[in-house]
């Protein structure tokens, strides 16, 4: 049960970069300004597109705050990329806790009482939620295992259920107090989603590994009951782009490992590698055996030679990316928030 008179001062950011997904970010919106506990304000940043910008300005100009919060639409401040996005959502934020939602996404109407129940304790620093996949193409495909659901953006089997400690959110769907960023910065902007095309990530995970280390006594948690529902388009159901995505986290993680150790930065991944994916395997191939052709237990081979792919493919985007930071410096900014970003040599 959740407190229906509880409120917290949120401030939602959604980072926007392209009138494809137009519909999708007015979803968004709307799935925001419709929660149960509303937010002081959505902040849309835009990600060097000025037509999407004047589009959405367009939008949102007209609209009244009074009923589901203030919509304001920003321009990214810093270089290309998901991280400066959310850096310049932070910087503009006035609420005391800041939470994260994707262009592509719809929250439940629950999602920030959810996540707002989660501070009642003064040391937690952030709460993530629960990101279940719609996917465009009508349903899951059989050789797509859930233990690779992060691939896709969404919770994956093997993270714990309920309301749990852990190490990192999900930036999908998480939030932070504002103070969070006053003590560790904020994204950094040499790791994630930049003006490439590679699909990179784990942003949020250097982020919150760093900001334990800033407030050591911080609590981080995932409440599976702060739901949203992420879209995945039938060109993210392939298994080209499962391949892609794994090789670019490999890469990613090396950055991570590289900023703030190989300890913490692979700690949860060791588990995962050791436990989850093995007993999905198993549970594969165990599905071969028992169900042919019944159900979800179709395509049992085929989530077992996925699994296994995505173990080398993601090892070798390690190595990989060991590596590149081996022979130069990486290079991140974190904060403070503005374009004027000092980058770190680390």
């Amino acid at each position: 049960m959740i407190d229906r008179h509880l409120h917290r001062s949120f401030s939602v950011v959604v980072c926007a970069y392209t009138e494809e997904r137009w519909d999708d970010i007015l979803a968004a919106v709307d799935s925001v300004r419709g929660q149960s506990m509303p937010a002081t304000e959505t902040l849309l940043v835009v990600d060097h597109n000025e037509a999407l910008r004047a589009r959405l300005l367009a939008r949102y100009a007209s609209l009244s705050p009074a009923d589901g919060g203030e919509v304001r639409v920003l321009a990214n401040a810093g270089p290309r990329g998901l991280s400066a996005g959310r850096n310049t959502g932070i910087a503009a934020a006035r609420g005391e806790f800041v939470a994260f939602l994707d262009d592509d996404a719809v929250a439940e109407p629950d999602w920030l009482r959810y996540l707002a129940a989660g501070y009642g304790d003064p040391r937690v620093m952030a709460v993530g939620g629960r990101t279940l996949p719609v996917w465009v193409s009508g349903g899951r495909p059989d050789w797509f295992p859930e233990e690779f659901d992060w691939v896709v953006g969404c919770t994956y089997r093997g993270l714990p259920p309920g309301k749990v400690r852990v190490r990192n959110v999900l930036g999908g769907n998480a939030s932070f107090r504002r103070t969070a960023f006053d003590a560790a910065g904020g994204f950094a902007t040499g790791i994630g989603r930049g003006g490439d095309r590679r699909p990179l990530g784990c942003e949020e995970t250097e982020l919150c590994i760093r900001l334990g280390r800033a407030l050591p006594r911080a609590v981080l948690l995932i409440d599976d009951r702060a739901v949203i529902h992420h879209k995945v388009p039938a060109a993210r159901a392939r298994f080209g782009y499962f391949r892609e995505r794994a090789y670019a986290e490999g890469l990613s993680k090396a950055l991570v490992a590289r900023s703030v150790g190989a300890g913490k930065g692979l700690e949860s991944e060791r588990r995962y590698a050791t436990r989850v994916l093995p007993a999905g395997v198993a549970r594969g191939l165990r599905d071969v055996v028992r169900g042919r052709g019944r159900g979800r237990r179709r395509g049992g081979a085929a989530r077992a030679g996925a699994i296994v792919a995505g173990v080398l493919t993601t090892t070798a985007g390690y190595l990989v990316g060991s590596a590149r930071v081996r022979r130069g410096p990486a290079t991140f900014a974190s904060g403070p928030f503005t374009p004027a970003d000092t980058p770190v040599r680390v």
